[in-house]
């Protein structure tokens, strides 16, 4: 039970960084640069986010370093984000699913590919490769 709070707890914050992260992409560096390299430059802050909020999710929340444990935060937390991610874009953007997988870029697409497999993983990620996290 207390992976599943925290892989709540580990979405809210990533969404959070994620909601206002992408308003400043937007509002901002869309216009600019346009969606593929405002994308990819807001794709390293994501992951500093991401790094964050798995380990204070798992300090927070004092997980065991067992990858049960850690996968299951990170899992839960995928799929919220995902079901977020879907209900945002039918609800804002009035897209169906299909629309909103074939509007994505295929250079920043995959490297939010990645990022979402990283955002599944870094509470287990964390557990390996620190003493403390």
């Amino acid at each position: 039970m207390k992976a599943i709070k925290a892989g709540i707890a580990y979405f809210g914050l990533a969404f959070a960084a994620g909601f206002a992260m992408g308003t400043v992409r937007v509002l901002f560096l869309v216009p600019r640069l346009g969606e593929r390299l405002a994308e990819l430059l807001e794709m390293p802050f994501m992951l500093v986010a991401i790094w964050w909020a798995a380990r204070f999710v798992a300090r927070r929340f004092a997980l065991a370093r067992v990858v049960s444990v850690r996968l299951t935060t990170g899992l839960v937390a995928l799929i919220l984000l995902l079901g977020a991610e879907i209900l945002l874009a039918a609800m804002l953007q009035d897209r169906s699913l299909g629309d909103y997988l074939a509007s994505r870029d295929p250079v920043s697409g995959g490297v939010y590919l990645l990022m979402l497999g990283l955002f599944a993983a870094m509470p287990l990620i964390l557990a390996r490769c620190t003493s403390k996290a």
